[in-house]
């Protein structure tokens, strides 16, 4: 019978036993072959790198690198994309097609897909990073800048067919709701040299983008101001030929109507871009379209139906219509 745990043998191996040390100590030298670690390999017989035989060198190579290397010709090689120009902030020529669009001061680039285009009136300059189309008519080289529409709500009406544009060239036009100048670079385009662009908009941070794109754009009015008093900017805005609104509040269209009482001619041209949800979110958006259709009629408006953008901007839409000033 075994005694107390604390009795036990520890060890019952035999004292006499030798234990290996299991970091290779013991090992002698002699055990691993001497020599080239690489082994005696014959070097005959490794084949050459270049492994075509009589395949000529790179330097050699009649084909040649970009400039056909250093003995041969440069190689016929296939043109970019069959011969069209690599796409870029700039680009076109004599065989771009480009036509007028059904709206005055608007164009398009015909292609595998059309795009809307507007002329640039700071050639060399993008605004928010848009492409330039330059085209060679007659000797003189035009630059135009593609509209995108999913950054603009008057662009993406206009792809829409809206029944009414009263922007055009040479027009005066109050724009309310800026932001940092992306549609209003395109109306300034649209209107051209012979028109004005006065823009209100309230948060001094867009507002400083708005004046850095009123830089090269002698034909805009940056106006850093509230539109629902537009009384404090009479002083700088004339009678306009439209208004464009885009200030997505709850009271827009009273806004719009204000400001028509100021600023708009009579017969005068009316666009608002309609955002559903900041008019009411609980109400369906061909509802809360309707309401404000029967708001700006309030205020003075012959109103058309109004046209849905949601291809391009959900639960938006467009109105449109005149003012009937008394």
């Amino acid at each position: 019978m075994s005694g107390r745990f604390g009795d036990r043998q520890q060890n019952n191996r035999p004292d006499n036993r030798n234990f290996e040390r299991r970091d290779g100590g013991d090992r002698q030298g002699g055990d691993r072959p001497q020599g080239n670690f690489n082994r005696d390999r014959p070097q005959g017989d490794r084949p050459p790198f270049n492994k075509g035989g009589d395949r000529p060198s790179f330097g050699d190579r009649n084909q040649g690198g970009r400039d056909g290397g250093r003995d041969g010709p440069a190689p016929n090689r296939k043109p970019f994309g069959n011969g069209a120009p690599p796409r870029g902030g700039n680009f076109g020529g004599a065989r771009t097609m480009v036509v007028p669009h059904s709206y005055d001061g608007c164009y398009i680039l015909k292609g595998k897909k059309d795009t809307l285009l507007t002329k640039s009136m700071a050639e060399g300059v993008s605004v928010y990073g848009e492409k330039r189309v330059s085209v060679e008519d007659k000797g003189e080289k035009i630059e135009y800048r593609e509209w995108n529409p999913f950054r603009s709500k008057l662009g993406a009406a206009i792809l829409c067919q809206v029944s009414y544009c009263p922007i055009k060239p040479g027009a005066k036009v109050l724009y309310l709701g800026a932001a940092s100048g992306t549609t209003v670079s395109h109306v300034a385009d649209m209107v051209g040299p012979s028109g004005a662009v006065y823009a209100v908009e309230f948060s001094k941070r867009s507002g400083r983008d708005l004046l850095e794109m009123a830089k090269s754009r002698a034909n805009v009015f940056p106006i850093i101001a509230d539109a629902r008093h537009p009384y404090k900017y009479r002083m700088i805005v004339p009678e306009v030929d439209c208004i464009f609104s885009d200030v997505a509040q709850a009271d827009q269209a009273r806004i719009l109507g204000d400001n028509a009482k100021f600023y708009l001619k009579k017969d005068g041209g009316m666009m608002i871009s309609i955002k559903a949800s900041s008019v009411n979110s609980t109400m369906a958006p061909e509802a809360v379209f309707e309401q404000e259709s029967n708001v700006l009629k309030e205020v003075g408006f012959k109103v058309d139906k109004y046209l849905s953008i949601d291809e391009f901007h959900k639960n938006h839409a467009i109105i449109v219509g005149k003012y009937k000033k008394e």
